[in-house]
């Protein structure tokens, strides 16, 4: 790989980001109230730092639903199937409002019996899952957010891609709403988005990411792209991601076993599904008890003991929370190469141009 190319680096303000994220999904047929969903969602990945689930998505979204693979227009339906379980088709639309609308529905079910579960098929990526759990942990609820992906894994001993690097998440408030519980994870040892970044800001990746189409550890994005992504833990990385499958995928009704369309393949449908729960915190005990308990798993987490080297150790989901802080105040950095991606696709719909703070 030739050496990395550091790119400019422009500053924007996360408001005219989701105003202008918001005017090209406008422009490509979204209903304005998807759009507002959608461009929220992206912007809140990108002000926390998971540039690899942001903005920088809308051209490959905008792509799809040039080639007819996903319908900005679609509307989820909602099937009851018991008080507490419900089914979303998503009918082949975006996953951030098909997943929103599901979590909705998990949080008025847990306000009423204690729990909701929602599944959901026939949908499309759905970007940083962290998004959906803030949506019950502004509700006040505890949740589980499960997707499925298309293959970039082989299974613990293959070396085809199969399974996806599907993440888990997972949320919990506390007594302070600035330090909640939210974990997202990838069951590889990095998610392929980043090695997607790497690619688009001319960036070498380390070389326990991913092997090359030949089995052969690379540092190169490009050929990390034609072979497999690393399971983290080896067999407990491989068998987290068939865990997600076997949720999202089998249960649900969508695609499973290999079958989701990657993100950036605009030929077809995804056929993505998403398993998604609401849990009511004060099901055994009191809110205010159970935010104590929080409260105080917070502070032997963050206060116990540091290995050498170690200057602060956080809690799941707080460094997120400060980068979220840095970006609202500063601008969130995109590299040259993005903007002009992200014009473009403004230029084919005559959107006018993301402006830049530096």
């Amino acid at each position: 790989m030739a050496e990395s190319t550091q790119q400019p680096m422009h500053l924007i303000n996360p408001t005219d980001l989701q105003t202008f994220v918001t005017q090209v999904l406008i422009a490509n047929n979204t209903p304005p109230d998807s759009a507002a969903i959608v461009a929220k969602c992206l912007v809140a990945a990108d002000l926390r730092g998971v540039d690899t689930h942001g903005s920088n998505r809308i051209p490959s979204y905008m792509e799809r639903i040039r080639q007819k693979a996903l319908d900005p227009t679609a509307t989820p339906t909602l099937r009851q199937i018991t008080p507490v379980a419900a089914q979303i088709d998503a009918h082949n639309g975006f996953g951030f409002v098909a997943a929103h609308a599901g979590m909705a529905r998990a949080i008025e079910m847990a306000e009423t019996y204690g729990m909701g579960m929602v599944s959901v098929k026939h949908s499309n990526h759905f970007g940083m899952s962290a998004w959906v759990v803030k949506q019950a942990l502004d509700a006040g609820m505890m949740s589980l957010v499960f997707t499925n992906s298309s293959p970039a894994l082989p299974v613990w001993g293959g070396k085809e891609k199969l399974m996806g690097v599907s993440p888990i998440a997972c949320g919990a408030p506390s007594g302070d709403p600035a330090k909640p519980f939210i974990l997202d994870m990838a069951p590889s040892v990095a998610a392929r988005g980043k090695i997607y970044k790497a690619l688009r800001r001319g960036e070498r990746i380390p070389t326990e990411w991913a092997l090359d189409k030949e089995g052969c550890p690379t540092d190169d994005p490009a050929k990390a792209l034609e072979g497999v992504m690393l399971p983290m833990g080896g067999p407990k990385g491989s068998a987290l991601s068939i865990m997600m499958d076997v949720f999202s995928g089998v249960f649900s009704g969508a695609a499973f076993a290999g079958h989701v369309t990657n993100p950036y393949d605009p030929s077809k449908p995804a056929d993505v599904g998403h398993f998604l729960v609401a849990i009511k915190p004060d099901l055994f005990m009191t809110m205010e008890e159970f935010k104590e308990r929080m409260d105080y798993l917070y502070k032997r987490v963050v206060e116990s003991d540091k290995m050498a080297g170690v200057d602060r150790i956080y809690f799941p989901g707080e460094i997120e929370i400060l980068m979220e802080q840095t970006r609202l105040a500063e601008g969130i950095p995109f590299a040259e190469a993005e903007v002009a991606g992200l014009n473009k696709e403004a230029d084919l719909v005559n959107v006018e141009h993301l402006k830049v703070m530096q």
